[in-house]
């Protein structure tokens, strides 16, 4: 770090469990972030004024007026602008030193797979079942770390995956059926802070798994309810029968924490 940087990340830097090592890491280190709603754009909001070197934003989706309650990377003057480029011009005025890359248009499996084996860690900010189910699978593939959120109404959920780790759960493991599930925030609603605090988890997951300081959040499930700000941890294990991340026949075992 130049003296210019230890002077910005200085409050980082006098973290013990931090220091002067884990910001440089932050620093090296590459993120891909799926979805600039309102997960992504607190998430990547956080992690570009955290110092991460390289951010990759994926977005195929255009700003539009009923966003900007909650996605609050955006904002009236980026209206029909892409997701991605908007969330670019955004967090480059937030912190001009790192490399922002804005993708905003679909990329078939073989290209997402490459870029999530690039990456360090992956945030899923999606906001469909299917596109969660896609990106575990891709990311249990290119044996990357996955931190995956979502937030409808007033309540929240968190899982982080971690393919390194053996006999570590994967997302369908929880899930294993989600073709009834078709809630959206266009549907059913969302309070704004809600998303907005989940979209923070995830960049706190990703500080922690990067620069490798905390107690590991894989193998467990955490929910949110807004309504009374309850947080529950459920520890979850690895689905045997898990056509993603296993190959044994066994039977998912949740239990609350």
């Amino acid at each position: 770090m130049n003296d210019q940087q230890l002077e910005r990340y200085s409050r980082h830097v006098l973290l013990s469990q931090l220091d002067y090592d884990g910001q440089q890491s932050l620093l090296d280190a590459n993120v891909l972030i799926l979805g600039l709603g309102g997960l992504g754009s607190s998430a990547a909001q956080y992690l570009a004024g955290s110092g991460m070197g390289r951010l990759t934003l994926l977005d195929p989706d255009v700003v539009e007026l009923s966003n900007l309650h909650r996605q609050v990377v955006h904002n009236e003057s980026t209206l029909n602008m892409n997701k991605a480029h908007s969330a670019k011009q955004q967090l480059s005025q937030l912190n001009s030193s790192i490399v922002i890359e804005a993708l905003d248009g679909l990329l078939d499996e073989a290209q997402l797979l490459k870029r999530i084996e690039t990456a360090d860690v992956v945030l899923d900010c999606t906001d469909n079942s299917a596109a969660r189910m896609r990106h575990n699978r891709l990311c249990v593939q290119g044996k990357t770390p996955l931190v995956s959120a979502a937030a409808i109404r007033f309540e929240g959920q968190l899982m982080v995956v971690d393919p390194r780790q053996a006999g570590s759960p994967c997302y369908q493991c929880v899930y294993p059926d989600l073709s009834a599930q078709q809630d959206t925030c266009s549907s059913s609603g969302i309070l704004a802070p809600v998303v907005g605090l989940m979209g923070v988890m995830q960049a706190l997951e990703a500080i922690k798994l990067i620069a490798k300081i905390g107690s590991p959040s894989t193998g467990k499930l955490i929910s949110f309810d807004g309504l009374d700000l309850s947080m529950r941890t459920f520890n979850v294990s690895q689905n045997n029968n898990c056509p993603v991340c296993a190959e044994k026949s066994d039977v998912i075992a949740i239990c609350d924490e």
